[in-house]
């Protein structure tokens, strides 16, 4: 199994139903990272090391994700994907947190923050995945494959026979479309990604995160609400696009937009240098 750091993970429990696994590292002011729909903590294991030099980080698997529990009978829309990110601040006490997510991570760093506000520092929120208009609308936007796999995902009895015959070709491809150089997907990432697919109701819950695309735009509605100051850091080629960037930067008070080159939508894993290099220039040291 991968590892961030060689940091063995620890299994927090928010509730009867819910429990998240996490690893920490570093030291400093609390900094909690939140992956992109189908990853994981070890999403981060580029990224984490560098914001350790300043911060105590939190790579946390959300609800039903990576190697957390599954409870295959609760909604996995924002709302409730937000109630573990908000649990697990609660659990752990933790306070003056800097939240930092890419893509729906982005997302719920944002909406945390406007439930939690005075346990928020700041928010840096990557690729924000806020502006669906369709079922599966951004990661089809990554390549024509992305397109009809995760389309046929939403029709009746062909959705779940589709998403149960997912293998790692099918998942490299349709997240390939997410990197300006698929070559820069570590193989042995992509390996530990298909290996949890394997758990079971993995796929279920991967399809009906999709299934509550409506939950994912809505979310805007609480930007309004943030107090803490807002760092928007975008791929330039991710997957939305200008017009979605500023919309979203318009309903954020006072926020700031960063670009990285030649980067998609995972720039976490394409281009974690940069990504950091925007965090750790707003750090409190």
């Amino acid at each position: 199994m991968l590892t961030i750091s060689g940091r063995e993970p620890t299994l927090l429990r928010i509730s009867d139903k819910l429990s998240l696994r996490y690893v920490k590292l570093g030291e400093g002011p609390a900094l909690v990272l939140l992956h992109t729909i189908r990853t994981q903590l070890e999403y981060f294991r580029d990224l984490a090391p560098l914001l350790a030099e300043k911060y105590t980080v939190y790579a946390v698997d959300l609800p039903g994700h990576g190697h957390s529990p599954i409870n295959p009978t609760a909604p996995f829309d924002e709302p409730y994907m937000r109630s573990g990110i908000v649990g697990f601040l609660e659990t752990l006490d933790l306070r003056d947190v800097t939240l930092v997510g890419e893509s729906i991570g982005a997302v719920l760093a944002l909406t945390a923050a406007s439930e939690v506000p005075d346990r928020i520092r700041a928010v840096y929120a990557l690729n924000t995945y806020d502006y669906e208009t369709r079922f599966g609308d951004g990661i089809r936007r990554g390549n024509w494959f992305a397109n009809v796999i995760i389309g046929g995902l939403q029709v009746p009895v062909f959705g779940p026979i589709g998403g149960a015959l997912e293998n790692r070709f099918v998942l490299g491809t349709i997240m390939g479309g997410g990197f300006v150089d698929p070559r820069k997907l570590p193989a042995d990432l992509l390996t530990e990604f298909d290996t949890v697919a394997r758990r079971r109701h993995y796929k279920r819950v991967a399809r009906k995160v999709l299934q509550q695309w409506r939950s994912w735009p809505k979310s805007r509605e609480r930007y309004s609400t943030i107090k803490a100051p807002v760092t928007l850091i975008y791929g330039d080629k991710d997957w939305s696009r200008v017009p979605e960037r500023e919309r979203t930067k318009a309903a954020l008070k006072g926020a700031r937009l960063f670009t990285l080159p030649s980067t998609g939508h995972f720039s976490s894993v394409e281009n974690p240098r940069g990504v950091a290099d925007v965090i750790l220039a707003g750090s409190p040291h």
